[in-house]
């Protein structure tokens, strides 16, 4: 085995050790669910990467090597997971059909200062999303817009928007 597979091999194993510690913090009702969206993704050509920051783990799931599709975060309420759909006014009406409670998560999430006044936010920040749901629109900041947070109901939205932007 040459030095480049020796090095594969070693970040494969070091990524599933460190995704093991990661499910041991997932409640046990979600763990099949965070198991199959990690399947998913990796085997949609996502690349997992995770970090272990102040609040938990971050799962990170980026594809082409250069956008962020999906991330799992730990908070104090629960497990969420946070989407980056970058096709969302390709299948915005999907949206209206998501649980009561993911609106509200998605509705009361902060607005996107760049979208509304550019010079109020970091010039380096990306844009969040223009979209409408339940027949308003909204302009949400990308990293708040869809963090949804894992439960029975919200599960096989969560992976049908997934679906969505692959």
């Amino acid at each position: 085995m040459d030095t480049r597979n020796k090095e594969k091999e070693m970040t494969k194993r070091l990524m599933d050790e460190k995704f093991t510690l990661f499910m041991e913090t997932v409640d046990n009702r979600f763990c099949s669910f965070v198991s199959q969206i990690n399947e998913y993704l990796t085997a949609n050509g996502c690349k997992c990467d995770i970090k272990l920051q102040k609040s938990g783990y971050v799962v990170s799931y980026v594809l082409n090597s250069k956008r962020t599709l999906a991330t799992f975060i730990s908070r104090k309420t629960g497990m969420k997971i946070r989407i980056y759909p970058e096709h969302i006014g390709e299948y915005q009406n999907f949206l209206d059909t998501l649980p009561e409670k993911a609106k509200k998560e998605i509705k009361k999430a902060s607005v996107c200062k760049r979208l509304i006044h550019p010079d109020d936010c970091n010039p380096k920040c990306i844009m969040g999303y223009t979209f409408i749901l339940d027949g308003e629109q909204y302009q949400k900041c990308r990293y708040m817009a869809f963090q949804l947070t894992l439960s029975e109901e919200n599960n096989p939205y969560i992976k049908q928007f997934l679906e969505k932007e692959l």
